[in-house]
C-alpha cells in the first residue's frame, strides 16, 4: 500500500462580503503531497498553485500563515486542470510498472473534506460513491505516542519526534513532507490499520454503509436520513451487536442522549462483557443527516457512569419539562 500524503492550503473570502459562497467557504490555492511507499521511504512528490476563480483578494489570515500574495497565485493552473494531473500522479505505477494501490493520509480529518467540495464545485466526478478511507496522521500520532485523544499541532509532532526543519510550516509541500515524515515513525501494525472515514459523500444505500471493526472497537457510518426521527429507529443504526461474538444484545441503558446531539447505550454480553454504544449525528451536505456509531467494550466502572450519566440526563429532562410547564 502507498500512502499519498496531502497537504491543502486555501483561501477564504470576508463573512460578511461572500455569504453568496456558500458553496466553497474555502478556496484551494496549493496542493502539496508526498508518496510513502509500502517500505514507508519516500519515493516521489506533487506540488502545484491554483490560480484562484472564486476569490481575488487573499484573506489576511491566509497572508499570514502562507507569505503569498494573489500575483504569486495568478502563476498557477486552474483548479480542475491541477487536480486531474494530482490524481494521475497519485495513480502513476510503481517501478515495475504495475498499478499500486494507494490512500491518502493527512494531518487531521478537513483537506479531504474541502477537497472534495472543490471539486463538487468545479463539477468534477467524486473520488467515489461513499465515504474516502484514508489514514489520520495527527489521530495516529496520539495513538502510538500519547494518550490516543489528544490531537496535536503537526509542528508539535515534529519536535516531539525530533524531525529536522528543512521548511516553513504552513506552505503544502513543506507541511506534506513534514506530515509523511511522521507518519514513518509510526511503526505499529495495529495503529496504521486504524484508518479514518471522510463522510463527505455518505454511503448511497444500506448496502453501502460503512462496517469495520478494529483491535478494541466497531465503527458503521450510516446512509442517508431525512430527518433524526427517521434515523433513530432504523433497525442497524439502533441495533447493539457485539463485534466480536456477533450476537445481538440485550441493552442495559437504552439510547439517551445528554445533549440532542450524542447518544449512547449500554448492553452485556455474557461473554465479553458490558459494551458502551454512542451514535453521532452529522449533517450532510444536503441538509439530510447521518449517524457514526462506534462500539466498544469497557470496565464495569465505566458502565456505572455510564448510569450515572443517563440518570443525569433523566433530572435534566424533567427539570426542562417542569419549566416549560411553568411557563405554559
Amino acid at each position: 500500500m502507498n500512502y499519498i500524503v496531502l497537504d491543502l492550503e486555501w483561501n477564504q473570502g470576508n463573512e460578511e462580503k461572500e455569504k453568496q459562497r456558500r458553496e466553497i467557504p474555502f478556496e484551494i490555492i496549493e496542493i502539496g503531497a508526498i508518496r510513502v511507499d509500502e517500505r514507508m521511504e519516500l519515493a516521489g512528490s506533487f506540488h502545484e498553485v491554483v490560480k484562484p476563480q472564486v476569490y481575488q483578494e487573499m484573506h489576511r489570515k491566509t497572508r499570514q500563515l502562507l507569505h503569498m500574495d494573489m500575483a504569486q497565485l495568478q502563476e498557477g493552473d486552474f483548479f480542475p486542470n491541477v487536480m486531474k494531473r494530482f490524481l494521475s500522479w497519485c495513480a502513476a505505477p510503481g517501478t515495475d510498472d504495475e498499478p499500486q494501490p494507494w490512500m491518502f493520509a493527512t494531518w487531521g480529518p478537513q483537506d479531504l473534506t474541502e477537497l472534495q467540495r472543490n471539486m463538487r464545485f468545479y463539477g468534477m466526478e467524486p473520488m467515489g460513491s461513499g465515504p474516502v478511507r484514508f489514514i489520520d496522521i495527527q489521530k495516529l500520532f496520539s495513538i502510538a505516542f500519547e494518550d490516543k485523544k489528544t490531537r496535536r499541532s503537526l509542528e508539535y509532532a515534529v519536535d516531539f519526534l525530533k524531525v529536522r526543519k528543512d521548511g516553513a510550516f504552513h506552505r503544502a509541500l513543506s507541511d506534506a513532507w513534514y506530515a509523511a515524515k511522521v507518519l514513518q515513525q509510526i511503526r505499529d501494525p495495529q495503529v496504521l490499520e486504524k484508518v479514518s472515514f471522510d463522510a463527505f459523500q455518505v454511503p448511497q444505500s444500506r448496502k453501502d454503509e460503512v462496517h469495520i471493526t478494529f483491535d478494541d472497537y466497531a465503527k458503521y457510518i450510516s446512509r442517508r436520513f431525512d430527518d433524526k426521527a427517521q434515523l433513530l429507529t432504523d433497525r442497524e443504526v439502533a441495533s447493539t451487536r457485539c463485534y466480536i461474538c456477533r450476537r445481538n444484545l440485550k441493552r442495559k441503558i437504552k439510547w439517551f442522549t445528554p445533549n440532542g446531539k450524542h447518544y449512547y447505550s449500554l448492553s452485556l454480553c455474557n461473554q465479553h462483557g458490558y459494551m458502551k454504544g454512542k451514535i453521532r449525528i452529522r449533517r450532510t451536505e444536503d441538509d439530510g443527516i447521518y449517524a457514526v456509531k462506534t462500539t466498544k467494550f469497557i470496565s464495569e466502572e465505566d458502565a456505572a457512569e455510564l448510569f450515572h450519566r443517563r440518570d443525569a440526563a433523566k433530572g435534566q429532562r424533567k427539570v426542562k419539562g417542569k419549566k416549560k410547564q411553568g411557563g405554559a
